[in-house]
């Protein structure tokens, strides 16, 4: 299972996030034993596993390490982070908050064309109830 997150997603879901860093966590682990395995019967000593990580070319934890950097700095402000937090690109913001007002009926779901919603103001205004969180240098508002 590959539940490949990155910053170009519109919503993210902590759920996809916390996944994505087990699996990655199980995938090193995994290789880590297989190297102990394979130097153990070569007849040598196998290095640590930050000794390992740290060898050139071997093992790309930028994915790693942006998921647990964004997952350390959101559920300091997420108080639901294990059971669903929801982030929010920056640049979709004022759209899904035009969405979440007419889902919660605050609004008809059909505005009429002579009403005109400023949905930026609108959006800036919920700003007020969500923390903005960095991921892989795109930001995010979480709540």
């Amino acid at each position: 299972m590959r539940n490949e997150i990155s910053n170009h997603d519109d919503i993210i879901d902590s759920r996809d996030v916390i996944a994505r860093i087990a699996e990655l966590e199980a995938e090193l682990e995994a290789a880590y034993e297989e190297y102990c395995d394979g130097t153990k019967e070569a007849g040598g000593e196998p290095l640590t596993q930050n000794q390992w990580m740290e060898m050139e070319d071997f093992w790309d934890d930028t994915e790693l390490t942006a998921l647990q950097s964004l997952q350390e700095e959101a559920e300091g402000y997420a108080p639901d982070w294990c059971y669903g937090a929801q982030l929010i690109r920056d640049s979709y913001f004022v759209e899904a908050m035009e969405e979440l007002c007419k889902d919660i009926g605050d609004l008809p779901r059909e505005i009429p064309a002579y009403m005109v919603i400023d949905w930026e103001a609108t959006a800036e205004n919920l700003k007020t109830d969500y923390t903005s969180v960095e991921f892989d240098g795109i930001t995010y508002w979480v709540r």
